[in-house]
């Protein structure tokens, strides 16, 4: 008897939850970017809003909370109904890194978050202020051997890949620099060009005009292969740092728990015009690398990347706050 009522419950809460994805959405859809406007992970998110709610019918409305490298906006919606209502601009810091650099997290990457898709992967440009006296990656190498601890680099924050992707570069390349700490990649790349701090992460997009007006110079991109929007900055592997890259990546997640229909759906939208070539130009020539991964793929990514920033935090000796 007892397994019939468990029975008839699972199908009435199946029902209900087919009968909700098939109405959806009946309001509008949050979806809230854990960082300052301006940044990558806003700049990708409200791209695939606007075919969301092209598609949908119904208003997106993205959600600034910028704050401890993005746990605060990504908290919010782990804790949030898993109706659909509420979505994540998701972003490695707070979802693959921050296990390894916090000691206390309200949320588990894992267990409280449903992968939709994986939009773009984005390298960055490796640059300097113009004052700093280095050309190249392998100058600035050598000016910080020099000057050990005396190089400030900035970040979007504690255990963002900012952070951890420049401790990947310092301890391969066997240097010290002091992480200054900012709540979104959009606020440094000002201190940057004022010259308020030395080295930063810059998304290529972001960089490559600011480069060729001289507001900063680039020393290095972070992917594997140079980028078709500055071609002639070479990789760290290039310059001698072997075995190194580093990517930023944009992705759509709900609360654990939603309707699977809903998951489908949201990641079908998204994935058509992540598979039209004209679309797949139009971001590759941005200086993104286009994914498009589903559900299932999106979540094995995840786990790869928790796996990857586990080895370097580990490696860089960097404490867990």
């Amino acid at each position: 008897m007892k397994t019939l009522i468990r029975l008839a419950v699972a199908t009435t809460l199946l029902g209900v939850a087919t009968a909700q994805a098939q109405n959806y959405p009946t309001k509008p859809i949050r979806i809230i970017v854990p960082f300052a406007p301006g940044g990558p992970t806003d700049t990708h998110t409200r791209w695939g809003a606007q075919y969301l709610t092209t598609a949908l019918g119904q208003q997106i409305l993205v959600d600034n909370r910028g704050g401890a490298g993005g746990i605060i906006g990504t908290e919010a919606v782990a804790k949030s109904p898993a109706d659909g209502y509420t979505l994540l601009g998701g972003n490695p810091g707070p979802l693959t890194i921050a296990p390894s650099v916090r000691k206390q997290l309200a949320y588990d990457p894992v267990r409280d978050f449903a992968p939709i898709t994986l939009i773009v992967k984005s390298a960055s440009c490796m640059c300097v202020h113009p004052s700093i006296p280095v050309k190249n990656l392998r100058e600035f190498i050598t000016l910080a051997k020099r000057s050990p601890g005396k190089i400030n680099y900035a970040t979007p924050g504690l255990g963002t890949v900012g952070h951890l992707g420049t401790e990947l570069f310092a301890t391969t390349a066997g240097i010290k620099m002091n992480m200054i700490p900012y709540k979104g990649a959009a606020l440094y790349v000002v201190d940057l060009m004022a010259g308020n701090v030395d080295f930063a992460y810059v998304q290529i997009a972001q960089s490559a005009p600011l480069v060729k007006v001289g507001k900063m110079r680039a020393l290095a991109v972070t992917a594997t292969e140079r980028s078709p929007l500055m071609p002639d900055t070479p990789t760290a592997a290039e310059q001698g740092v072997k075995g190194f890259s580093s990517y930023n990546w944009t992705g759509l997640l709900a609360p654990a728990g939603t309707p699977k229909a809903i998951i489908d759906r949201l990641h079908a939208i998204l994935h058509k015009p992540l598979s039209d070539p004209a679309t797949r130009k139009l971001l590759t020539d941005q200086g993104n690398e286009v994914a498009g991964d589903g559900p299932a793929e999106y979540a094995a990514f995840i786990k790869s990347e928790t796996e990857k920033w586990a080895r370097v935090a580990k490696t860089a000796g960097i404490p867990k706050q």
